[in-house]
């Protein structure tokens, strides 16, 4: 089961995970705030993707807000043995549905205690902290925050810790307080700032999660991904996924949809075969 998920990567001192994953974000309603159009479909697209074999669900309790988690909850809980909820802390949600970054100590204790709730959980598997967001990236000191979290780590209320958005040297910095098992960043075919930061966490066995695997595309670009996928039979988002499968064995993929069928997709990317000459076509996208 786990070769058709693309195998699996285990961070050092963390779980084992299949290489394909699974991101609720897109259970929430539209621009991931209030509730979905269609629960039943949410709770199903869960289910089937624990039933394919998918062994880690990331989401975040500002998704929504609340909302999701309580999806992953009504669909999966009691959790079985071997799942894992990635979440991450660091946001919170306007009434408006505007993002609202929180990352001072005292809330981060309690985004964690609300996690804890919503997923009905003693322990959260793993926590992101999320620092710059995608187009504001910072460099801003993590030490009292990832500090904070691993407090909570020290207490058992988290097993294990990661970062979102962060840089190499905020990194380093996270390091210096407590294991780091994932770094969640943004990066894809036509983004890839990341490469050094890619190639740092395979060397140190830290998972590498890309975000938004089809963001940021030029028209160009764009082109070039439909026409490699047209030659292959497949769809350009199987595509991108196979080509970050390929890109390094840390990389650890979470793409989300609240589609039964459109999941079923995603899973087969893994098993997509790039010959020599899509690959060389797909690297010059990012050249």
């Amino acid at each position: 089961m786990t070769a058709q998920l693309g195998g699996t990567f285990t961070p050092a001192g963390g779980p084992a995970l299949t290489r394909m994953g699974y991101g609720a974000m897109q259970l929430a309603g539209p621009h991931v705030f209030g509730p979905p159009a269609d629960r039943a479909r949410a709770v199903a697209v869960l289910r089937a993707a624990v039933e394919a074999g998918v062994d880690h669900v990331d989401t975040a309790d500002f998704y929504g807000p609340v909302v999701v988690n309580e999806i992953i909850r009504e669909a999966l809980h009691p959790y079985p043995d071997g799942l894992h909820i990635v979440t991450k802390v660091g946001a919170r949600r306007g009434a408006d549905g505007g993002w609202i970054v929180s990352r001072h100590p005292h809330d981060l204790r309690a985004q964690v205690h609300d996690n804890l709730r919503s997923l009905g959980v003693e322990a959260l598997d793993v926590v992101n902290l999320r620092l710059g967001d995608m187009d504001t990236p910072n460099e801003d000191s993590v030490a009292e925050q990832f500090g904070a979290l691993a407090d909570l780590r020290r207490q058992g209320l988290i097993r294990h810790l990661g970062l979102s958005a962060a840089s190499a040297a905020q990194l380093d910095e996270a390091r210096a307080i407590a294991p780091v098992v994932t770094v969640q960043n943004l990066y894809n075919l036509a983004h890839r700032e990341d490469d050094d930061l890619v190639a740092r966490t395979a060397a140190e066995g830290i998972a590498f999660v890309p975000y938004f695997p089809l963001g940021g595309f030029s028209p160009l670009q764009s082109r070039t991904l439909s026409e490699v996928a047209a030659r292959l039979g497949a769809s350009p988002q199987q595509v991108a996924l196979a080509w970050l499968l390929r890109r390094s064995p840390n990389i650890v993929l979470i793409p989300g949809t609240s589609s039964p069928a459109h999941l079923r997709e995603n899973i087969a990317a893994a098993a997509l075969d790039l010959p020599a000459d899509a690959v060389a076509a797909l690297d010059a996208i990012g050249g």
